[in-house]
Protein backbone atom coordinates (compact mmCIF):
# COMPACT_ATOMS: atom_id res chain seq x y z
CA UNK A 1 0.00 0.00 0.00
CA UNK A 2 3.09 2.30 1.08
CA UNK A 3 4.07 1.89 -2.82
CA UNK A 4 1.36 2.50 -4.43
CA UNK A 5 0.44 5.92 -2.66
CA UNK A 6 4.64 6.75 -3.06
CA UNK A 7 3.59 5.97 -6.59
CA UNK A 8 1.12 7.96 -7.00
CA UNK A 9 2.63 10.88 -4.79
CA UNK A 10 5.77 10.28 -7.88
CA UNK A 11 3.00 10.49 -10.98
CA UNK A 12 1.43 13.80 -9.64
CA UNK A 13 4.83 15.59 -9.52
CA UNK A 14 6.11 14.14 -13.17
CA UNK A 15 2.80 15.27 -14.96
CA UNK A 16 2.71 18.74 -14.36
CA UNK A 17 6.38 19.01 -15.66
CA UNK A 18 5.23 17.14 -18.25
CA UNK A 19 2.33 19.14 -19.09
CA UNK A 20 4.59 22.19 -19.33
CA UNK A 21 7.07 20.64 -21.38
CA UNK A 22 4.79 19.71 -23.74
CA UNK A 23 3.38 23.36 -23.51
CA UNK A 24 5.94 24.87 -26.40
CA UNK A 25 4.20 22.24 -28.71
CA UNK A 26 0.89 23.17 -28.23
CA UNK A 27 1.15 26.66 -28.59
CA UNK A 28 0.79 28.12 -32.08
CA UNK A 29 2.94 30.69 -34.05
CA UNK A 30 3.50 33.94 -33.73
CA UNK A 31 5.60 35.12 -36.61
CA UNK A 32 6.66 34.60 -39.99
CA UNK A 33 9.89 35.03 -41.74
CA UNK A 34 9.93 34.62 -45.96
CA UNK A 35 13.31 34.59 -48.19
CA UNK A 36 11.89 34.43 -51.23
CA UNK A 37 13.67 34.60 -54.62
CA UNK A 38 12.42 35.06 -58.61
CA UNK A 39 11.96 36.97 -61.59
CA UNK A 40 10.45 40.24 -62.12
CA UNK A 41 9.21 41.75 -65.47
CA UNK A 42 8.57 45.08 -65.75
CA UNK A 43 5.85 46.97 -67.21
CA UNK A 44 8.48 49.64 -68.79
CA UNK A 45 7.84 50.05 -72.45
CA UNK A 46 11.01 48.48 -74.27
CA UNK A 47 12.32 47.22 -71.78
CA UNK A 48 13.35 44.16 -73.42
CA UNK A 49 15.60 46.74 -76.24
CA UNK A 50 17.57 48.40 -73.48
CA UNK A 51 18.03 45.33 -70.78
CA UNK A 52 18.39 42.38 -73.76
CA UNK A 53 16.07 39.91 -71.41
CA UNK A 54 11.81 40.31 -70.59
CA UNK A 55 12.63 40.18 -66.80
CA UNK A 56 15.40 40.42 -64.09
CA UNK A 57 16.23 38.90 -60.62
CA UNK A 58 14.70 39.26 -57.80
CA UNK A 59 15.52 38.85 -53.79
CA UNK A 60 13.36 39.94 -50.91
CA UNK A 61 12.62 39.12 -47.56
CA UNK A 62 9.42 39.78 -45.23
CA UNK A 63 8.43 39.61 -41.72
CA UNK A 64 5.00 39.58 -40.23
CA UNK A 65 3.52 39.14 -37.01
CA UNK A 66 0.03 36.64 -36.78
CA UNK A 67 -2.92 38.72 -35.35
CA UNK A 68 -4.59 35.51 -35.50
CA UNK A 69 -3.05 32.14 -37.12
CA UNK A 70 -4.86 32.65 -40.50
CA UNK A 71 -4.28 36.56 -40.68
CA UNK A 72 -1.18 38.78 -40.47
CA UNK A 73 0.67 42.45 -40.79
CA UNK A 74 4.24 42.49 -42.12
CA UNK A 75 6.31 44.51 -43.65
CA UNK A 76 9.01 42.82 -46.66
CA UNK A 77 12.04 44.77 -48.59
CA UNK A 78 13.49 43.48 -51.73
CA UNK A 79 15.98 43.89 -54.40
CA UNK A 80 16.07 44.44 -58.38
CA UNK A 81 18.83 44.78 -61.00
CA UNK A 82 19.00 44.79 -64.56
CA UNK A 83 21.91 46.06 -66.72
CA UNK A 84 21.83 46.88 -70.51
CA UNK A 85 22.89 49.28 -72.81
CA UNK A 86 21.98 52.75 -73.47
CA UNK A 87 21.28 54.50 -77.27
CA UNK A 88 21.37 57.33 -78.97
CA UNK A 89 17.80 58.83 -79.78
CA UNK A 90 18.55 59.89 -82.87
CA UNK A 91 21.11 57.10 -84.27
CA UNK A 92 20.19 54.14 -82.35
CA UNK A 93 23.59 53.02 -81.45
CA UNK A 94 25.11 52.14 -78.04
CA UNK A 95 26.41 54.55 -76.28
CA UNK A 96 27.43 53.00 -72.72
CA UNK A 97 26.24 50.23 -70.02
CA UNK A 98 23.05 51.17 -68.13
CA UNK A 99 22.74 49.63 -64.59
CA UNK A 100 18.94 49.75 -63.35
CA UNK A 101 18.26 49.18 -59.71
CA UNK A 102 15.24 48.89 -57.73
CA UNK A 103 14.26 48.59 -53.90
CA UNK A 104 10.60 47.87 -52.99
CA UNK A 105 9.42 47.86 -49.33
CA UNK A 106 6.22 46.66 -48.56
CA UNK A 107 3.62 46.95 -46.10
CA UNK A 108 1.28 44.45 -46.04
CA UNK A 109 -1.70 42.08 -44.50
CA UNK A 110 -1.97 38.48 -45.54
CA UNK A 111 -4.48 35.43 -45.11
CA UNK A 112 -3.35 32.34 -44.81
CA UNK A 113 -6.19 29.37 -45.26
CA UNK A 114 -4.80 27.15 -42.33
CA UNK A 115 -7.08 25.16 -40.81
CA UNK A 116 -4.98 22.98 -38.42
CA UNK A 117 -1.54 22.57 -37.28
CA UNK A 118 -0.59 19.48 -39.66
CA UNK A 119 -1.70 20.74 -42.88
CA UNK A 120 0.80 20.42 -45.74
CA UNK A 121 -0.99 22.43 -48.65
CA UNK A 122 -1.74 25.95 -47.59
CA UNK A 123 -2.82 29.01 -49.90
CA UNK A 124 -2.92 32.31 -49.14
CA UNK A 125 -3.15 35.51 -50.58
CA UNK A 126 -2.77 39.52 -49.57
CA UNK A 127 -1.32 43.12 -50.34
CA UNK A 128 -0.55 46.65 -49.66
CA UNK A 129 1.02 49.78 -49.98
CA UNK A 130 4.31 49.72 -51.99
CA UNK A 131 7.19 52.42 -51.83
CA UNK A 132 9.65 51.79 -55.24
CA UNK A 133 13.38 53.11 -54.84
CA UNK A 134 15.13 53.43 -58.41
CA UNK A 135 18.05 54.08 -59.33
CA UNK A 136 19.40 54.39 -63.35
CA UNK A 137 22.77 54.92 -63.67
CA UNK A 138 23.61 54.94 -67.71
CA UNK A 139 27.95 55.30 -68.30
CA UNK A 140 29.47 58.75 -68.48
CA UNK A 141 25.93 60.59 -68.07
CA UNK A 142 25.07 60.23 -64.62
CA UNK A 143 22.89 58.88 -62.16
CA UNK A 144 19.03 59.12 -61.78
CA UNK A 145 17.24 57.95 -58.79
CA UNK A 146 13.84 58.60 -56.70
CA UNK A 147 10.93 56.43 -55.41
CA UNK A 148 7.35 55.77 -56.89
CA UNK A 149 4.37 54.81 -54.67
CA UNK A 150 1.73 52.55 -55.50
CA UNK A 151 0.41 49.03 -54.54
CA UNK A 152 1.19 45.29 -54.75
CA UNK A 153 -1.38 42.06 -54.66
CA UNK A 154 0.43 38.74 -54.17
CA UNK A 155 -0.91 35.05 -53.44
CA UNK A 156 0.34 31.51 -53.30
CA UNK A 157 0.73 27.89 -52.40
CA UNK A 158 2.64 27.24 -49.57
CA UNK A 159 4.10 23.11 -49.07
CA UNK A 160 4.20 21.79 -45.20
CA UNK A 161 8.66 20.28 -45.09
CA UNK A 162 7.48 19.12 -41.07
CA UNK A 163 7.13 15.95 -42.44
CA UNK A 164 9.96 15.99 -44.81
CA UNK A 165 12.57 15.06 -42.30
CA UNK A 166 10.90 14.72 -38.81
CA UNK A 167 13.98 14.56 -37.01
CA UNK A 168 14.83 18.25 -38.34
CA UNK A 169 11.52 19.94 -37.96
CA UNK A 170 12.07 18.55 -34.14
CA UNK A 171 15.34 19.79 -33.86
CA UNK A 172 14.57 23.72 -35.52
CA UNK A 173 12.09 24.06 -32.81
CA UNK A 174 13.75 22.93 -30.08
CA UNK A 175 17.03 24.88 -31.43
CA UNK A 176 15.54 27.99 -32.86
CA UNK A 177 11.53 27.82 -31.96
CA UNK A 178 10.69 27.37 -35.32
CA UNK A 179 6.91 25.71 -35.20
CA UNK A 180 6.78 24.99 -39.10
CA UNK A 181 8.89 25.37 -42.22
CA UNK A 182 7.19 25.44 -45.67
CA UNK A 183 8.11 25.96 -49.11
CA UNK A 184 6.00 28.45 -51.16
CA UNK A 185 5.54 29.65 -54.55
CA UNK A 186 4.03 33.01 -55.38
CA UNK A 187 2.82 35.56 -58.01
CA UNK A 188 3.42 39.23 -56.92
CA UNK A 189 1.93 42.20 -59.16
CA UNK A 190 3.26 45.99 -58.11
CA UNK A 191 2.12 49.19 -59.35
CA UNK A 192 4.37 52.31 -58.43
CA UNK A 193 3.94 55.91 -60.45
CA UNK A 194 6.51 58.34 -60.65
CA UNK A 195 3.64 60.96 -60.18
CA UNK A 196 6.20 63.73 -62.56
CA UNK A 197 6.44 61.34 -65.11
CA UNK A 198 3.61 59.34 -64.88
CA UNK A 199 5.43 56.25 -65.39
CA UNK A 200 4.64 52.96 -63.68
CA UNK A 201 7.63 50.89 -62.39
CA UNK A 202 5.48 48.06 -61.57
CA UNK A 203 5.30 44.57 -63.42
CA UNK A 204 4.50 41.11 -62.37
CA UNK A 205 6.83 38.35 -60.23
CA UNK A 206 7.22 34.97 -59.75
CA UNK A 207 8.42 34.00 -56.34
CA UNK A 208 9.88 31.27 -54.32
CA UNK A 209 11.46 30.37 -50.83
CA UNK A 210 11.12 29.56 -47.61
CA UNK A 211 8.38 29.88 -45.50
CA UNK A 212 9.52 29.85 -41.65
CA UNK A 213 6.28 30.29 -38.77
CA UNK A 214 7.87 30.69 -34.82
Amino acid sequence: MKNIIAFLILMFMILPSAAMAEDPILRQPHWSLEVKGGRFTPVLENWSQFYGKRSMPEYAATLAYKLVRQVEVGVGAGTLRGKGQSYAVRHGISVGNVTYELYPVNVFVLARGILNEDQWLVPYLGGGWTRMYYRQNIQDQGTVRGHADGYHIRGGLQFSLDYVDQSSSNRMFLDYGVYHTYFFIEAEYTRAIVRSVSTNLGGTAYLGGLLFEF
